[in-house]
């Protein structure tokens, strides 16, 4: 069976709640029962047919074609199967995302993975702010799943993280870490201020020397033997992460948030 593909044919003016549209929900029903389905398009409700040319039959796996920045939701709460997303993407892609794979050849709107559980996101370009973090006034981000962000991320990313892994190639902005409680974020590029912000517990992985908070303590240098092994499950992405030439064990070490619990730590590469 061909992928279950949805083709944009024109780019609407208001944003669109693309929620309904998840493996799913869709795995039992025929074509013209998910052209029949509406999509929230600002104040009014939208036929999928009247946004979308529908083809293909495999619900458990979904192509969004001409996707752009106002496909809001994409993936939300997704429980198993694919979502390929071919452009950009909205707000909150893959929010909530419970199992299964999201993959993004472009950009992704603020909170994308935000509180997701488990699966694995994988954005080709740009993330915006609050990546894999918690809704406001919540706090529980990120609980589990795997998101690779092979360009750059805006501020906040992993904001009340939990569990689970974040792999940014880029650069990342303002507050990274901010509020962690557990879980990892590697980031191969520069770092904005007050990364670490408030964390609490888990793990900042660092290609490059960060302008740390004073309420963090340098440990030393250390060789650190569970390293090596991190990256060796890396191998399978298709990533700079896998490349062994970026693997290392060596690394300068500080611990933090002392304002907080003072259990997290920042690794840095030397």
């Amino acid at each position: 069976m061909s992928a279950l593909t949805f083709t944009l044919k024109h780019r609407p003016d208001q944003r669109v709640d693309m929620s309904p549209l998840v493996c799913h929900h869709l795995k039992d029903l025929a074509l013209p029962d998910i052209a029949a389905l509406t999509l929230q398009n600002g104040k009014r409700k939208l036929r999928v047919d009247e946004l979308f040319t529908i083809s293909g039959s495999n619900a458990q796996t979904i192509v969004i074609k001409n996707s752009f920045a106002k496909l809001d939701f994409i993936g939300k709460e997704l429980q198993g199967g694919s979502i390929t997303v071919e452009g950009d993407a909205g707000a909150y892609l893959g929010f909530g995302m419970k199992s299964g794979e999201i993959k993004i050849s472009g950009n992704a709107g603020l909170y994308a993975a935000c509180e997701m559980k488990n699966g694995y996101l994988e954005i080709a370009g740009n993330a915006g702010d609050f990546l894999g973090a918690a809704l406001p006034g919540n706090k529980m981000g990120m609980k589990g799943g795997a998101i690779l962000v092979k360009g750059c991320v805006g501020e906040r990313a992993g904001d009340h993280m939990r569990r689970g892994i974040i792999l940014i190639e880029g650069n990342a902005g303002n507050y990274c870490g901010s509020r962690m409680t557990a879980g990892t974020i590697a980031v191969m590029g520069q770092t904005g201020r007050y990364v670490g912000y408030a964390m609490r517990r888990g793990t900042l992985l660092l290609w490059n020397q960060p302008r740390l908070p004073a309420s963090f303590n340098d440990c030393g240098a250390h060789t650190l033997a569970f390293l090596p092994i991190l990256f060796a499950s890396f191998n399978k992405l298709n990533s700079r992460f896998a490349n062994g030439a970026s693997a290392f064990n060596r690394v300068q070490r500080y611990a933090g948030d002392m304002s907080e619990m003072g259990r997290g730590e920042i690794l840095v590469k030397l």
